[in-house]
């Protein structure tokens, strides 16, 4: 045995035990104090608690559980790959009697093998009864969504494809819920589509004023489930993990969609310059960690105020006249 190897100490009151090896260490923590013990040793400065070692945490904490394969998942195991930059598409590869949900509406194209059905609640709770489906239904009406929804069956012998579109310029996401703890909670129009087995719900907001004024009324869609669904966000993505207490201040149309653990809430913008000349509106949302969260640079909401504000349909009087453009600059028109 080297001396390095037996040069690990624990503290018990003003008196230091040791030397021992690491293995020695980590057989008596537990029975002196354990993580909190006070330890010292090869590359530590100063006494230090033990669970600040890495060294030691490693052979003390119990091993880690291996993530599930994928083969234990409730969900379909569907494949995808997205195409495009400003106006995205998504492809989905299905094999032989797997299925995907989608949006009505939000399909693109299929191949010839795949069977497309409009079903009443929830495709992916087939054994459902009557009231069930009544609920599911009743639930995607409250978010503004349609009370069918539409699934794409792979019914021939090896692969079948089925592509949906981005409603509008944006990115499209994503997310594997097994990864984010098989919960995410999104704006009612984010959802774009999903594998069988994905639950769509709904979530009210416990608070009367994040209902009236934070942008995304009282009820926002949840996601839950152990596969993979596809949401949509306006314009670039921006995706942001917050630590424990930390905050962002946001527009109150910018938030695509966070985990459950992240706290949303609304404040005043304060100050009369800035509520009355700011543009913001008069309220700006708070999200607060820890989790993550995902922003969108362009909300339909400021998408849809730009192009009704530049006059869609208005013919343009003034392109002939000396002053048209210099009319144009002063007054903030666009050509």
């Amino acid at each position: 045995m080297s001396p390095v190897e037996a040069a690990w100490y624990y503290a018990r009151g003003e008196d230091s035990v040791g030397p021992m090896t690491l293995a020695e260490l980590k057989s008596v923590l537990p029975k002196v104090g354990g993580k909190e013990t006070l330890v010292f040793g090869p590359g530590l400065v100063q006494w230090t608690e033990a669970k600040h070692v890495d060294e030691i945490m490693q052979r003390v904490a119990p091993p880690t559980a291996p993530p599930a394969p994928r083969s234990s998942r409730s969900a379909d195991e569907i494949d995808y790959e997205i195409f495009g930059e400003e106006m995205q598409y998504v492809v989905i590869e299905l094999d032989p009697g797997e299925m995907v949900i989608a949006e009505a509406g939000a399909m693109m194209f299929m191949t010839s093998k795949i069977k497309m059905e409009t079903r009443f609640g929830d495709p992916s709770k087939e054994g459902s009864s009557l009231l069930g489906k009544l609920m599911t239904a009743g639930k995607r009406v409250m978010t503004g969504e349609s009370m069918f929804v539409t699934a794409f069956t792979q019914t021939g012998k090896g692969k079948g494809q089925v592509g949906f579109a981005a409603p509008y310029p944006g990115k499209i996401l994503a997310v594997d819920l097994y990864q984010l703890g098989g919960e995410l909670i999104c704006q009612k129009s984010a959802f774009i589509c999903a594998a069988r087995g994905i639950e769509i719900g709904i979530v009210f907001q416990k608070k009367i004023g994040v209902g009236l004024f934070g942008g995304e009324g009282f009820v926002m869609q949840r996601l839950s489930g152990d596969g993979v669904a596809m949401i949509h966000a306006g314009g670039t993505l921006m995706r942001r993990k917050l630590k424990a207490g930390e905050s962002l201040l946001l527009d109150t149309g910018c938030l695509v969609a966070l985990q459950p653990s992240v706290t949303y809430d609304i404040q005043l913008v304060g100050g009369i310059k800035n509520t009355l000349f700011g543009g913001e509106g008069l309220f700006l949302a708070t999200v607060t960690g820890p989790g993550e969260v995902w922003l969108q640079s362009l909300p339909f909401s400021r998408l849809a105020g730009r192009v009704l504000s530049a006059g869609v349909g208005a013919t343009r009087k003034d392109e002939g006249s000396l002053l048209g453009g210099l009319g144009n600059m002063l007054m903030g028109g666009s050509e």
